[in-house]
């Protein structure tokens, strides 16, 4: 086979991934504009969740979340997710660099495993475009979708955004959905201390359970009531207009 023959074999491949690539980032440009004002009907985590399930046989598994706007979220849900995830979030601008720089350093111990320090803003990039799962490929888009939600959004808006699409449990997503599921009230009748317990699960929600707390899941919880004492309450939440 002559090179030109060879690089008109690879000629047409590559177009095609040239235009399934600006596809994808048009329809991620298209997402963050919409949903910037319009509510959101599932994430690519529910649409990942609801294949595997699929997949294994399990047709009675159903991926969704009931959305609630900011208005309808207890203003101890708001709080608790962030004194558990992210204290930092309506100051930062998408990213907390003094936390990545800390995972960077014991990456470097650890055989550069990719660990945590995410921000409400990332885990909503990723929950709603991305696959679950650790890569530093996964890592990258994540920060360009990050800056685009940052960019377009308001704090409140992401804060909303993640409340309804974050999983509590499984095939339990959304602040609405989990409220009902565990505690059987909608979420803006969520107190601090169900909200507390509801955050205190988020770093494994497959893991950790509401419904059967361990121990740590315990813990959790009372750390998180008393982050949310120091953060200020509603206080809080008022001064960065985020609820």
């Amino acid at each position: 086979m002559s090179k030109s023959s060879g690089k008109s074999l690879l000629r047409a491949p590559l177009k095609w991934l040239k235009r399934l690539l600006i596809f994808v980032i048009g329809v991620w440009i298209a997402g963050i504009v919409l949903f910037s004002f319009l509510p959101v009907p599932f994430s690519a985590v529910m649409v990942e969740r609801q294949i595997s399930a699929w997949l294994s046989g399990d047709f009675g598994y159903v991926s969704h979340s009931d959305w609630v706007p900011m208005s309808e979220i207890s203003s101890p849900m708001a709080l608790a997710v962030m004194a558990a995830e992210d204290q930092k979030f309506p100051e930062h601008w998408g990213f907390d660099v003094d936390a990545i720089q800390s995972v960077l350093s014991k990456s470097d111990q650890e055989n550069a495993r990719i660990r945590g320090a995410s921000t409400l803003s990332q885990q909503t990039a990723k929950n709603l475009f991305l696959w679950d799962g650790r890569s530093w490929v996964r890592k990258g888009l994540e920060a360009g979708l990050t800056v685009g939600i940052e960019t377009v959004w308001s704090k409140r808006r992401i804060l909303t955004v993640y409340l309804n699409i974050v999983e509590f449990g499984n095939g339990v997503f959304g602040v609405e959905q989990a409220a009902q599921h565990f505690f059987h009230k909608p979420a803006s009748k969520l107190t601090a201390s169900q909200a507390a317990l509801l955050a205190a699960v988020l770093p494994n929600p497959h893991l950790f359970k509401v419904n059967a707390p361990s121990a740590y899941v315990l813990r959790r919880q009372q750390w998180i009531l008393r982050q949310m004492g120091q953060l200020g309450g509603d206080a809080f939440l008022k001064e960065h207009n985020l609820h």
